[in-house]
């Protein structure tokens, strides 16, 4: 018997093993497939895209951490003590390398596979549920965001750049950064139709990009603009992770991991009822 054979009874074997069990069109445990399927689409890809994403925080801390970082003096931590522009930066654009990743995988790679490839249309028509392509596709975008900040951190860590033991858990804490912009930026995309659409996530990244407190601290804005600030998930991520590479923890810490769990949940939630509506009715 073929191995096409085998996999084709298998999925038959467990689309009739979910009938008539609560979520059965949304989940059957499937989701590394799409996984499996990213790691094949990467072999075949140009690694100097993949590698654009660690890259650019990189170029960005040269020219300004240890450029314009030059003619900046009295830069402080939270508890008043003095560090250099490039430590205050670097866990900012760590921060914004998770969620560059986060974003593009699940933003125009899902666009695509949706619109152009019909690549959704295909899965969804096996025994996999909406949920499995919802986690297969963020997980995906996950892994990526783990090898960029592994390795922005293999490079800031040896240039003094993370003071704090702490710092260590800015990797896990990149990883929930990205999970959570990957699970509310795939659940964004499942509602655009056109692809001029997709400027609209640009215009929202690039200024949270420049005002998160990512190259100045938040108090040099009015009152008001902070509340605004503060208020974008961009912010929560930079103030967690440079917390913990400058070793300033606080209760705040915790408000900002439960920030990213709600973004989990909810991105979870909206990226799965919209491919169900989309694909499965």
């Amino acid at each position: 018997m073929s191995s096409m054979n085998v996999k084709a009874e298998s999925a038959i074997e467990i689309a009739e093993g979910r009938r008539g069990k609560l979520g059965s069109g949304v989940y059957s445990g499937r989701a590394r497939v799409v996984l499996e399927r990213g790691y094949f689409a990467l072999k075949s890809s140009t690694w100097m895209v993949v590698a654009s994403g660690f890259v650019e925080p990189l170029i960005y801390l040269v020219a300004f951490g240890y450029g314009i970082g030059q003619f900046i003096e009295g830069t402080v931590d939270g508890n008043g003590n003095p560090i250099s522009y490039a430590q205050f930066i670097a866990p900012a654009l760590l921060a914004t390398s998770a969620m560059n990743g986060a974003i593009y995988d699940s933003t125009w790679n899902v666009f695509f596979k949706m619109h152009f490839g019909r690549i959704y249309n295909g899965m969804l028509s096996t025994s996999m549920g909406t949920l499995d392509v919802a986690l297969g596709e963020i997980s995906w975008a996950l892994l990526r965001g783990l090898a960029y900040a592994i390795g922005f951190m293999a490079i800031v860590t040896p240039l003094g750049l993370v003071p704090s033991g702490w710092g260590l858990l800015a990797i896990p804490a990149s990883v929930l950064v990205a999970f959570g912009f990957a699970a509310v930026g795939m659940g964004i995309t499942s509602y655009l139709k056109h692809r001029q659409q997709m400027q609209y996530i640009q215009l929202v990244m690039l200024p949270m990009f420049l005002f998160s407190g990512t190259f100045f601290p938040l108090d040099i804005y009015p009152e008001p603009v902070q509340w605004l600030i503060q208020a974008l998930p961009l912010w929560q991520a930079i103030e967690l992770i440079r917390g913990l590479t400058l070793g300033i923890l606080n209760l705040a810490m915790l408000g900002h991991v439960l920030y990213f769990v709600v973004m989990i949940i909810g991105g979870l939630y909206f990226t799965t009822r919209r491919l169900t509506a989309l694909f499965l009715r």
